[in-house]
């Protein structure tokens, strides 16, 4: 299973759809599982919400600038070799003010998709079409180029 837990609900009409068009597609590959929860200008409240959402059994990766890099072929490796030792891999987003040290350093692995930053909705959606590629890579099925 793949298990997204992020902060934050999306209220663009055209991020919902992005999202859901992924969604639909990763599911014909793997289960998938959207956790959203709750923004707050406080980034402690958000952190107990996290760690209350963040199953230590799962392989958690957390989004974070300062994460190791891949290029989507590597990622794409990457999450084929994670689910040979991992039936869960949970992929954490923070809020607008990111994640704290308490939900990095309790996560197996950081991942940078880039220095810059993103609106949040946008990333879910390039995340999710990462993991689809990953997938479509593995099952060495036309989409990557």
């Amino acid at each position: 299973m793949i298990k997204i837990i992020c902060v934050g609900k999306i209220k663009e009409n055209y991020l919902k759809e992005l999202i859901n068009d992924y969604k639909n597609r990763i599911s014909k590959y793997h289960k998938l599982e959207i956790i959203e929860l709750k923004d707050n200008d406080d980034i402690r409240k958000e952190t107990v919400e996290l760690l209350k959402a963040i199953n230590p059994k799962d392989y958690n990766i957390a989004l974070c600038i300062n994460g190791n890099s891949y290029s989507s072929l590597e990622f794409s490796n990457y999450i084929d070799y994670l689910f040979n030792y991992n039936s869960t891999i949970a992929f954490i987003i923070g809020g607008s003010n990111g994640l704290e040290d308490d939900i990095i350093n309790i996560c197996d692995e950081k991942l940078s998709f880039s220095k810059f930053t993103f609106p949040h909705g946008l990333f879910r959606g390039i995340l999710l079409e990462q993991i689809y590629r990953a997938f479509k890579i593995t099952n060495n099925e036309r989409y990557h180029k």
